[in-house]
């Protein structure tokens, strides 16, 4: 239900122009596919979300399958992915996880994906390109 309320970029021209558009809110993009398992339960928290950030972070959804030019650029080879922008910048965070750029899994707590998103907007705010996220990813999958 998620994927019906949040904004859909068709094409790399809105993808760049809501990149380039917000002086000063930080644009959260979730890529993936439409019909995605993954996708649609990210989508759920997003939307949940979208009304509680949007005073410093804008939500939108992109088809990497609709809009391909991005896969390569950013590596966008998993069913799901968050990336995060700000003033034409790709901002990245530190989740332990060896990945800073982006979001690859689904996190279903909506407090937590809000204080992320916070984190990152603070730190894009002081000019910084990479910041610490609250909490440490790395011991999520214990074998």
């Amino acid at each position: 239900m998620g994927s019906l309320i949040l904004p859909h970029l068709p094409s790399a021209w809105h993808v760049d122009q809501a990149i380039l558009s917000e002086p000063d809110r930080l644009v959260v993009i979730r890529f993936g596919r439409v019909g995605d398992p993954d996708c649609l339960r990210q989508d759920d928290v997003l939307s949940k979300i979208a009304e509680r950030v949007k005073n410093f972070a804008v939500i939108y959804l992109c088809d990497i399958d609709a809009v391909p030019e991005f896969n390569n650029m950013y590596e966008l080879f998993d069913p799901m992915t968050i990336m995060f922008f700000y003033r034409n910048k790709q901002m990245m965070c530190d989740f332990g996880t060896g990945n800073n750029n982006k979001i690859n899994w689904v996190l279903e707590d909506k407090q937590e994906l809000i204080d992320i998103t916070e984190t990152i907007y603070k730190g894009a705010r002081k000019g910084r390109g990479l910041v610490v996220s609250p909490k440490d990813y790395s011991t999520r999958y214990r074998y």
